[in-house]
């Protein structure tokens, strides 16, 4: 495969192969989407479907999973001059200069375009018009995409967009789906501006099963930003909660021989921003700027559930960092002979030690 890492990893993903609607819009259950298993000895590979999971894990095995509920952060705005943009709510909470982080695009028919810098309207003092009498006024740069800005909202933000927001939705879905097709199982802390996907494929009866198999199941909290499909960037602050009962829980699995199972990159993020160098998991929670890579490498994961990351996306550093790079050239070049769907309505990749 032409790969996508450093100088190499590189690939195509056709545009046949992004899952345009739901699973259950395609006839599945939410447990029927495909799930190639990577093991790192060999490297091996074998082609599942994800309702296969309690038979792949082993008894003792931990699953940490991110119970982020998903926001409608996507809202209809206004410039001054009266042009429409949508804006994309990046951070549900303010950071210490209570400010927001948020994304101008272009409305279209369909899904939101994004706006090159070069032609992005973004300016500091720039105010933004939103519903209800609310508004947004940019104040200075993170990124070329994404800037700071001061909101003033007629409510509390969780109500503000339940009236008036939708789901952050990308060129590949093919229309508007329900907030509740972008929630997990797990979804109990609301503050997440896209959907923690890798968890997508979870029910209520497969957590049944992993239970009843000795599979355990923990929570951390991670609430996602929004992504950039377009400009690849590196991973920016996000808010952060282990427990200290999930930190606890860890520390006795590696300690008996279990394996920690990080579902979705998220996860990862937030139990290695609360690990020490020995790999020692305390209770924790905060802004994390932790950023992973085959170079830091991992200290409290030891494989990783995840679904399939487009070419030079950040997040195959930090999948390299889990799984070694051959494992996954390995899986990549499977999935995409194998025709498997990418994003956050597809299929999905374990990697195991």
């Amino acid at each position: 495969m032409a790969t996508a890492l450093e100088p190499g990893l590189d690939f195509t993903v056709p545009a046949e192969l992004s899952a345009r609607a739901p699973a259950e819009a395609r006839g599945l259950s939410r447990d029927g989407v495909r799930m190639l298993v990577g093991r790192r000895a060999g490297p091996t590979t074998e082609h599942r479907v994800f309702g296969d999971l309690p038979e792949v894990l082993e008894p003792g095995d931990l699953l940490v999973v991110n119970n982020s509920a998903t926001l409608p952060a996507a809202l209809p705005g206004r410039l001054p001059d009266g042009t429409p943009v949508t804006l994309h709510l990046s951070s549900a909470r303010p950071d210490a200069r209570g400010a927001h982080l948020v994304e101008l695009r272009r409305p279209t028919a369909g899904a939101a375009e994004y706006f090159p810098p070069e032609l992005s309207p973004a300016r500091p003092g720039l105010t933004v018009t939103l519903p209800g009498g609310g508004s947004a006024e940019l104040t200075a740069p993170h990124t070329p995409r994404l800037w700071y800005a001061r909101l003033a909202l007629p409510a509390p933000l969780t109500g503000y967009l339940a009236t008036h927001g939708r789901a952050v939705r990308y060129g590949y879905v093919d229309r508007d789906w329900p907030l509740s097709a972008y929630q997990t199982v797990f979804a109990s802390e609301p503050g997440s501006s896209e959907m923690p996907s890798a968890a997508r494929p979870f029910t209520a009866e497969t957590v049944a099963r992993l239970a009843a198999r000795g599979v355990l199941t923990a929570p951390v909290t991670l609430h996602t930003g929004v992504a950039s499909p377009e400009a690849h960037e590196r991973p920016y602050p996000e808010w952060y909660r282990v427990p200290a009962v999930t930190a606890r829980l860890v520390g006795h699995v590696r300690e008996h021989g279990g394996r920690v199972i990080a579902v979705g990159t998220t996860a990862v993020r937030a139990l290695e921003t609360a690990a020490a160098e020995d790999g020692t998991v305390r209770a924790a929670e905060g802004w994390t700027e932790v950023v992973v890579t085959p170079e830091r490498g991992v200290r409290a994961v030891d494989g990783l559930l995840t679904g399939w990351h487009e070419p030079r996306a950040s997040h195959l550093d930090l999948l390299a960092a889990v799984a070694g790079r051959p494992l996954l050239e390995r899986c990549y070049a499977e999935a995409l002979e194998g025709r498997y769907l990418w994003h956050e309505f597809g299929d999905v990749n374990l990697l195991l030690p």
